[in-house]
């Protein structure tokens, strides 16, 4: 498709936390570049936290339900785009699409080399790029800059601690279940840290809650700041902490969104799938010793295996001493 100078653009990113999160340094040098474009953003209500106040849009439209997002067709229908932004690239991001009638750049998804990797091992994404470098590929006059990911809070929101004592941060919690590092685990490397000083702080949200209430209990002195889904109250804590230690989850990049080092865990995901902690100091810890992993691009319910090694073999004092070896140099 020819490139024009745009006047307006519709970007489409339906969900979910961590994706819309991974938009923001295409949003930052779209508008950088194109600073008389006028940038609408299409997304599902539960996500808009992540991007209402971003600067460089100038309007969210969300929806919730089918009825809602036809609604918000009806509206696109009468604006003049010059051109649609593609990041979801799925059924319905097409029918939206298709049913404003504008000229569309889409992200291209590997699916065909995710599916090779996944289910015969052979690695053709040794050298894809990032998620947020391809989702700037998308338009050929831009570029990546040096800049990490953004998560722009209210002013009101200041955390609900002092910065009087080093902080480190768990976020235990993943959509599925092989995402997970086990909860004993952190709870191991939770209470070395108190015994050694820090104050530790349990960060989740709505789904995580009963993994949070666990952890709290197991982790002498630490302090459970779960909630139900409040991500401007999570980003200002994570804010607070020296160091936040997760699973592959969209709490990583809230905290990298917010310019705090992490230390991930991956199980039956690997950095080749693009999601891996950008822009900020960070460490992957990862058993690269198993054939089965990973066995999805997603995450699955449960081990098909039935051992869990991915996550079982990464013990806790092997992942405390990488960890203490990282912060040495933060």
């Amino acid at each position: 498709m020819k490139f024009i100078t745009p006047q307006k653009i519709l970007i489409i990113r339906f969900s979910s936390l961590g994706d819309i999160l991974l938009t923001t340094p295409l949003l930052r040098v779209l508008k950088k570049k194109y600073p008389q474009a006028e940038i609408d953003f299409l997304i599902k209500t539960n996500f808009i936290d992540a991007i209402k106040l971003n600067p460089n849009i100038n309007n969210v439209i969300s929806w919730q339900t089918e009825n809602e997002l036809e609604l918000a067709i009806i509206k696109f229908k009468s604006t003049k785009y010059d051109f649609v932004i593609d990041l979801q690239n799925n059924f319905r991001s097409k029918k939206v699409i298709s049913k404003i009638g504008k000229s569309n750049f889409s992200f291209k998804k590997p699916n065909v080399r995710k599916f090779l990797l996944v289910n015969f091992k052979l690695n053709l994404l040794k050298n894809e790029k990032t998620i947020p470098e391809r989702y700037i590929e998308v338009i050929p006059e831009l570029k990546i800059d040096k800049n990490g990911l953004e998560l722009f809070l209210p002013k009101e929101i200041n955390g609900q601690l002092s910065d009087a004592k080093s902080i480190i941060g768990l976020a235990p919690g993943a959509f599925h279940f092989t995402k997970r590092w086990p909860i004993n685990f952190y709870a191991q490397i939770g209470n070395k840290f108190v015994e050694n000083g820090f104050m530790v702080l349990i960060l989740g949200g709505k789904s995580d809650r009963d993994i949070c209430n666990q952890l709290n209990t197991a982790i002498k002195g630490s302090i459970n700041l779960s909630n139900n889904n409040k991500l401007f109250e999570t980003a200002a804590n994570m804010k607070k902490c020296k160091l936040v230690i997760c699973n592959d989850s969209g709490l990583m990049h809230t905290a990298t969104s917010v310019g705090i080092p992490v230390v991930s865990i991956f199980g039956s995901s690997v950095k080749e799938f693009g999601f891996s902690p950008f822009g900020v100091k960070n460490l992957v810890i990862e058993n690269n010793n198993l054939s089965c992993r990973p066995c999805s691009h997603i995450g699955k319910a449960s081990c098909k295996k039935k051992h869990f090694k991915c996550m079982n073999d990464l013990e806790p004092n092997l992942v405390y001493e990488k960890i203490t070896k990282f912060m040495s140099t933060l």
